[in-house]
């Protein structure tokens, strides 16, 4: 399972991390809601843990703009306010769950189990795009009986592009997501990973590509 924390108390968030670690969850973490919303609307997780006072957006607004971006990744609220009118504010907005802290691990962990088992407990092992298939456990990107296998990088960047489908990704968006938010990588290193799963496609001798729209960012379209 792959989850996003996004929590300002930053040893709570570290805390969260390590819990779902040793479940064997794959988690990334964010401790403002700017940041949590970009990462929101890849679509890549399975499950977001999102505390509802956040700076630079709350995590109300959050959840509210991930909907509204169609985005239907079920969503753990926390807060440590325990009035019902906050709580309403954040289901109504699009929680799926809401925890008031302090909270014991087991509870954290039963609640995102339920969450999972509402949207059928999917966990993909596999992500495809037109001819392309890609191995999430392996790295390996698969067309056919060909199949060439992906750095850790290229692997993050594939796999963005396809969860976002026909949707653009923007540079921007990769660099947080594939980078991090405190990296010094520019948009250059963006390029250059994309022009190396170019040529890996092209080496599959796959219909699909990776299309440049200026100023925009990258998707994938099928060429027949």
């Amino acid at each position: 399972m792959n989850v996003l924390v996004v929590e300002d108390e930053r040893n709570l968030a570290d805390a969260i991390c390590e819990i779902l670690k040793n479940e064997g969850m794959k988690t990334d973490v964010t401790y403002d809601g700017t940041t949590a919303l970009t990462l929101a609307r890849s679509g890549i997780y399975d499950a977001i843990i999102l505390d509802f006072m956040l700076p630079g957006m709350d995590g109300i607004e959050v959840v509210r703009e991930t909907r509204r971006s169609g985005i239907s990744t079920p969503v753990l609220m926390l807060t440590a306010r325990t009035s019902t009118s906050d709580k309403v504010n954040g289901l109504d907005a699009g929680a799926d769950d809401y925890m008031t802290k302090p909270f014991e691990a087991p509870e954290l962990l039963a609640r995102l189990r339920a969450l999972t088992r509402r949207t059928g407990d999917v966990i993909l092992e596999e992500a495809s795009f037109g001819d392309l298939t890609l191995d999430l456990t392996t790295h390996d990107l698969r067309c056919g009986d060909k199949s060439v296998h992906l750095s850790g990088k290229e692997f993050e960047v594939m796999r963005m592009l396809m969860s976002s489908s026909a949707r653009v990704v923007s540079k921007q968006d990769l660099l947080t997501r594939v980078w991090g938010g405190g990296s010094e990588a520019s948009e250059n290193s963006v390029e250059a990973y994309i022009s190396f799963l170019r040529k890996k496609i092209n080496h599959l001798h796959s219909t699909v590509q990776i299309t440049t729209l200026r100023m925009l960012g990258y998707r994938l379209e099928v060429i027949l």
